[in-house]
């Protein structure tokens, strides 16, 4: 599943990044395998998405969202 699939309130970890698409800022800024996400919030016409990895929030558009790959945590 990717992060683009995430529902409100789901939580999940990120297992795979393809780092040719996503910006080295968001590498920095938490986006690795291993890290727990939890999906906020999405602004109107869903995009961007707005997360919570690891503690840090951080706005993530849909296009960049379908290379992050997640195995969802079920509760």
């Amino acid at each position: 599943m990717t992060l683009a699939e995430l529902k409100r309130g789901q939580q999940g970890v990120i297992t795979d990044v393809s780092s040719i698409h996503i910006p080295l800022k968001l590498l920095e800024m938490g986006c690795l395998p291993g890290n727990s996400v939890e999906l906020v919030q999405v602004a109107p016409f869903a995009d961007p998405m707005y997360l919570n990895i690891n503690g840090t929030h951080l706005a993530i558009r849909k296009e960049t969202a379908i290379h992050i790959i997640i195995e969802t945590i079920d509760e």
